[in-house]
């Protein structure tokens, strides 16, 4: 049985985790990999992972063997064949040492962040040795179509989807499981899990007043302060609470796990997301999406948006182009969205059919998983 060593550091709480782990649990399960998925932050990790148990420095979920990655001395372990270091994060010395221990030394892998720049092509799977040991690193890029690594799906994410969304008793043992009422004449499900901005709080507050019903479902996160000030409220609004305001209701949903968080982002008319994990699965939803990437330094977001739009639109009409631009860009420019969210009845039809086809397309040469299964063999054969 092959062995992979999968590190991460959790920086953002919930993104670096949620790839990794999605990672890892597909490695185990459809690969039947023995994986070793090692973690400096435990009780982020957690609260997606439900069955997990902070305290405990191993144990095994999903087929895992998750370890704690300890901020002082690193534990005595053999090195896997497979090591991948999570979005750049920096290996342990004492784990460097085991790898140079190996017969065979490992295939190292610095799996990226998501981009769907044009330069990713040509870095993708670039070697890179190390300055002191005799180890080469490669750097897996994960990226769109036939450009780069492939996005994470599971083999049988799309069925399960398509079962769910074809099921409307589930759907609504579902809503009644989370005490959501049901739907009102032509109102719109919104999931609403994106960064804190002046955006979000202007359309929060336009929403109230338009004439579009709206019903929000907002996990727990970084956009409740928006939330609470656009509701008035003095405080922090809880996991349970509904409120209602105008043409808008609210419910705060708890943090789920990720199979949770799928059934919500299937369920939905439309889904604002975040960072990279989210934005993913808002993709395998079918569902139209609005994405609140990563602020960084001197607009470099605002670039990987673009390249990411141009890709997602190619081929549109001009009128839902320039939607879903308009939407996109004044959100992440922290611009108000109002008039563009007022005229987005007239396109949505046409989006929701172009993002019912957009996974088929992404997925056709492979997903992540299979494409960096294939480069790690060609390397150990």
């Amino acid at each position: 049985m092959q062995d992979w060593d999968i590190f991460c550091s959790v920086i953002d709480n919930y993104g670096d985790i949620g790839v990794t782990w999605r990672l890892a649990r597909q490695l185990a399960d459809e690969y039947g990999f023995a994986v070793r998925l090692w973690v400096d932050d435990l009780h982020s990790f957690a609260r997606i992972a439900p069955g997990l148990d902070a305290g405990l420095p191993q144990q095994s979920l999903a087929g895992v063997d998750i370890r704690h990655w300890p901020a002082g001395d690193f534990p005595a372990v053999d090195a896997a064949a497979v090591v991948i270091e999570a979005f750049g994060c920096p290996l342990p010395e004492r784990y460097l040492a085991a790898m140079l221990q190996r017969a065979r030394k490992p295939v190292w892998i610095n799996l990226e962040y998501l981009s769907a720049e044009d330069w990713v092509a040509g870095c993708h799977a670039m070697a890179s040795p190390h300055p002191r040991l005799a180890l080469t690193k490669h750097f897996f890029f994960p990226g769109f179509a036939g450009n780069g690594g492939g996005l994470l799906c599971e083999r049988t994410l799309l069925a399960r989807r398509d079962a769910w969304q074809a099921d409307p008793a589930a759907q609504a043992q579902y809503w009644q499981a989370l005490g959501v009422a049901p739907r009102r004449d032509g109102e719109w499900l919104v999931s609403v899990f994106c960064y804190e901005s002046p955006a979000a709080r202007q359309w929060l507050a336009a929403a109230i007043n338009a004439a579009q019903p709206l019903c929000l479902l907002v996990p727990q996160g970084k956009v409740l302060p928006d939330l609470a000030a656009a509701l008035g409220l003095n405080t922090l609004p809880q996991a349970g609470e509904v409120h209602e305001c105008g043409a808008v209701r609210v419910h705060v949903l708890p943090l789920s796990d990720q199979d949770g968080y799928d059934r919500l982002l299937w369920s939905c008319d439309i889904n604002i997301v975040r960072g990279e994990d989210s934005f993913v699965r808002a993709q395998w939803a079918g569902r139209p999406m609005l994405w609140h990437i990563y602020r960084q330094q001197e607009d470099a977001h605002l670039v990987k948006l673009e390249a990411f739009l141009q890709r997602y639109c190619a081929g549109l009409p001009e009128r839902l182009s320039r939607q879903i631009h308009d939407l996109h860009l004044q959100w992440n420019r922290d611009q108000d969205i109002t008039a563009s969210w007022q005229a987005l009845p007239q396109t949505l039809a046409a989006w929701q059919q172009h993002a019912q086809a957009w996974p088929q397309i992404q997925l056709a040469d492979g997903d992540l998983a299979m494409r960096l299964v294939q480069f790690t063999e060609k390397q150990l054969q």
